[in-house]
């Protein structure tokens, strides 16, 4: 299990201390096993937002199909 410091505004700390107790309780591990869910999301997050950036990329530069290369479903049905 890895240990991380961070530093964050007391707002937002109160803030998320709060949404965890009214979420999962009270208890041994509940903070940290918030954190490790903030941060699997985040990380997921970023993976998509990526993805779609290269997804996206790709459809502007087209699609190599042998001879034949289509920028856009119109193209295909003229």
């Amino acid at each position: 299990m890895g240990t991380i410091t961070i530093n964050i505004k007391d707002e937002i700390e109160d803030e998320f201390r709060e949404s965890v107790k009214e979420g999962k309780g009270l208890g041994k591990g509940k903070l940290g096993e918030a954190v490790g869910e903030a941060l699997r999301s985040w990380a997921e997050q970023q993976k998509q937002k990526h993805l779609a950036q290269e997804l996206t990329q790709m459809m502007k530069e087209g699609f190599p199909m042998g001879k034949l290369k289509v920028k856009s479903r119109d193209e295909l049905y003229e």
